[in-house]
């Protein structure tokens, strides 16, 4: 391949290139779409198998995120318009793991779009414009970034998409900072805190670096966590050969 990264830096890298008449995307849905979003007129984005897809994309759906704001709409009213402290009742915000359907419904409503790299400097510029956040289609990015920001986790209730009102009560949501959507990455999700455990007895010393869509317990486990890209200098720096054990796809 001409270019290795995440899909934020694959995205930039088809963006730096209008010259281009056609970009081969070796990566899933989402990631095609989005340097499609961002290509020339003229250019043509090729994603050589149609099947590749993402778990976690496909886990919000732009009819069930559309219903749930129309539930939060129903609760909170206009959820587009500011009260007289200048704040929206809900800042829409999702990963770049995620639809095109999805991210233009966020532009529609003032959101953004984040990344694991820029997940804090995002949730921060929607807390300075909104009551609360909701944050999709990854629960554990929201719940570990906003964690670290100080958020408690009972002031993070979970959205599922099957239940009124994501199975939380008006109280509940009321009482939010952010509002999680039940989504997750079905590779990440399979590790876990024994495993960490077992590899600082099988390595002593072992420096264990988890990405932030790892489910909170590892995360807190681990002595790092951090994008694919902040995993990568991580072991790039090392100044000595040192044991990794890394938590990612």
């Amino acid at each position: 391949a001409d270019y290795v990264g995440d899909s934020f830096q694959l995205a930039g890298a088809a963006q730096a290139h209008p010259e281009a008449e056609a970009i081969v995307f070796c990566g899933v849905h989402f990631m095609a779409e989005t340097a499609d979003l961002l290509s020339r007129p003229g250019q043509a984005v090729i994603l050589p198998n149609l099947a590749a897809g993402c778990s976690m994309a496909d886990m919000a759906d732009i009819d069930q995120v559309e219903e749930c704001w129309e539930q939060l709409t129903d609760l909170f009213g206009d959820l587009d318009t500011p009260d007289a402290d200048g704040l929206v009742p809900v800042v829409p915000v999702t990963y770049m793991n995620s639809s095109a359907a999805i991210k233009g419904f966020v532009g529609r409503h003032g959101g953004i779009v984040c990344t694991s790299s820029n997940a804090r400097t995002v949730l921060e510029w929607a807390f300075a414009r909104g009551r609360r956040v909701l944050f999709f289609p990854d629960q554990h990015l929201g719940r570990n970034t906003a964690k670290a920001m100080g958020v408690p986790v009972e002031r993070m209730p979970m959205w599922n998409p099957r239940r009124p009102l994501g199975g939380s009560d008006a109280q509940t949501l009321a009482d939010s900072r952010v509002i999680l959507w039940h989504g997750f990455c079905s590779v990440h999700r399979r590790f876990t805190v024994d495993q960490i455990d077992k590899a600082r007895i099988d390595h002593p010393g072992v420096r264990v670096i988890v990405h932030p869509e790892c489910p909170m317990e590892v995360v807190d486990a681990a002595d790092e966590a951090g994008s694919t890209d902040v995993i990568r200098r991580a072991i790039d720096a090392a100044v000595e050969p040192t044991t990794f054990a890394v938590g990612t796809e």
